[in-house]
C-alpha cells in the first residue's frame, strides 16, 4: 500500500477543494457551506454519513472488509472572524477567515477518506472521519463526543489523531511530542464594584478603575512568585473596561485575561487563588469583586505509545529529516484534548510554510496576513490514512 504515491494522484483535486473551502470561511458552530462542501466531497465514497444536530458537523464511519477495532480521525473545518489581507486570487471576502489553516485540515481528512475507501476490503475495522465546527473557543468536540461521535462505529476507537498545519515550520515538517503538547485555555473574569462620582472628588467615591489597574500587576506578578517554574503558567490581561465619560468615575471596571496552564494541577490552583487574589485586592481598596475562571479547552496530552508510534510511521512515510520531536509543548489550546481524554491518541504539528516566506517574516497562525502552502495537503491525506491503515491493515 503507497499512499504517498497515491495521495499525489488526488493532491491537485485536493488542492482545488481547500481553495474553495477558502474563499467561503465561517465561524462558529452553524457553517452551512462549509458542510455542504464537505458532503459533496466525499459523496460517492463507500462511507456512512450523519450530520449533528446542535452543529453542522459531519461523521463518516468507513467500515472495512473484515471486524476489527476502530480509529478516529479528525479535522476541524472552522474560521476565525479575521478580515483577510493575503492579496492570495482565492482570498476569502466574506469577512472572515480561515486564518489557523481549518480548510487544510478538512482537505487533508476529505483526503484521507478517499485513499482508506479505495483500500477498504483491505482493513480490518472501521474508521471514523470527525469533521468538526466550533474549534476556535467554541469546544465543537465535546458537541460531537455528547452527539455519539465515539460510538459512531458501534465500538469505541482505539487510537484517535489529528495534524495541524502551521505557519512558520518548514513546509512538509512534523512535529510532535509524548505527553502534554498544548496548554489548556481558560478564561478569567473580574468585575470590580465600587461607588461612582465626579472625576473632581474621587474622595467621595470607591473608584474601581485604580484597583483593576492594580489587579493587572498583581496577575503578572502571581505568574511569577506563586507559580512553580517547572508547570508554568501565561496570564494575559486582553480586556480593560472602565466608564464612558471622561469626567465620571464608574461604578464598576471590569478586566478580562486569558489563563494557560500545562497542567489540570496548575489550573485547580489557580481556580482557587486568582478569585481570592482579587477579592483581596479590592477589599484592601473597599471595592467588592465578582471574580472566576472559567476553564475552556483541557490540556492537549498526546499517549506516549501512540506518539511513538506515530513518529515511526511518518520516519518511514517521508523520511526521518521531516519528523521532529518538540522539546517543550505550546501555549495554544485545542479542543482535540477533549477527543484525547477518551481515546489514546496523537496530536501532530505540520509545517506548512511557503517557500518564498522566511522563518523570520513568516505571520503566525491567526494572523490577518498569513499564508500556507496547500502542497502539502498529500502529505497530511497520506499520513492520516497510514495512521488509521496501521491498526488495521495486518
Amino acid at each position: 500500500m503507497s499512499l504517498v504515491e497515491e495521495s499525489t494522484a488526488i493532491a491537485p483535486g485536493l488542492i482545488e477543494l481547500r481553495r474553495e473551502l477558502h474563499q467561503v470561511p465561517e465561524v462558529g458552530l452553524d457553517l452551512p457551506k462549509t458542510q455542504a462542501l464537505v458532503l459533496d466531497a466525499v459523496a460517492g465514497l463507500p462511507l456512512e454519513i450523519s450530520t449533528g444536530k446542535e452543529l453542522t458537523s459531519v461523521v463518516g464511519v468507513l467500515r472495512g472488509g473484515r471486524p476489527g477495532p476502530t480509529v478516529l480521525l479528525r479535522g476541524d473545518m472552522d474560521a476565525l472572524p479575521v478580515v483577510e489581507e493575503t492579496g492570495l486570487a482565492y482570498a476569502s471576502e466574506n469577512g472572515n477567515m480561515h486564518a489557523c489553516g481549518h480548510d487544510l485540515h478538512t482537505t487533508g481528512l476529505v483526503g484521507a477518506a478517499q485513499l482508506l475507501s479505495a483500500h477498504r476490503e483491505e482493513l480490518n475495522g472501521n474508521v471514523i472521519f470527525m469533521f468538526q465546527p466550533g474549534e476556535e473557543g467554541l469546544g465543537g468536540a465535546g458537541y460531537m463526543i455528547r452527539e455519539g461521535l465515539l460510538d459512531a462505529a458501534g465500538d469505541k476507537p482505539i487510537a484517535a489523531y489529528a495534524l495541524h498545519v502551521w505557519s512558520q515550520a518548514a513546509k512538509g515538517t512534523f512535529q510532535l511530542r509524548p505527553g502534554t503538547i498544548m496548554a489548556s485555555s481558560n478564561q478569567l473574569h473580574i468585575t470590580v464594584h465600587g461607588k461612582g462620582g465626579h472625576g473632581s472628588s474621587p474622595d467621595r467615591t470607591i473608584d474601581p478603575v485604580p484597583v483593576v489597574a492594580e489587579l493587572v500587576l498583581a496577575l503578572q506578578t502571581y505568574a511569577t512568585r506563586r507559580v512553580n517554574v517547572f508547570d508554568p503558567v501565561v496570564i494575559t490581561v486582553t480586556q480593560l473596561e472602565a466608564g464612558v465619560a471622561i469626567n465620571v468615575i464608574p461604578n464598576t471596571a471590569r478586566l478580562g485575561a486569558t489563563v494557560r496552564t500545562l497542567s489540570d494541577a496548575m489550573l485547580e490552583q489557580l481556580t482557587r487563588e486568582l478569585p481570592a487574589l482579587a477579592e483581596r485586592i479590592a477589599a484592601a481598596h473597599g471595592c467588592t469583586v465578582d471574580a472566576r475562571l472559567d476553564p475552556q479547552y483541557p490540556v492537549t496530552v498526546n499517549d506516549a505509545e501512540r506518539t511513538a508510534e506515530t513518529a515511526s510511521i511518518l520516519t518511514d512515510l517521508f523520511g526521518a529529516e521531516r519528523v521532529q520531536q518538540l522539546d517543550n509543548p505550546l501555549m495554544g489550546a485545542e479542543d482535540f484534548s477533549m477527543v484525547l481524554r477518551e481515546v489514546p491518541g496523537t496530536f501532530v504539528m505540520v509545517g506548512a510554510r511557503p517557500d518564498d516566506v522566511s522563518e523570520e517574516e513568516a505571520p503566525s497562525n491567526h494572523s490577518s496576513l498569513v499564508r500556507f502552502d496547500d502542497a502539502v495537503l498529500g502529505d497530511q491525506a497520506a499520513a492520516l490514512a497510514q495512521l488509521a491503515a496501521k491498526h488495521l491493515i495486518s
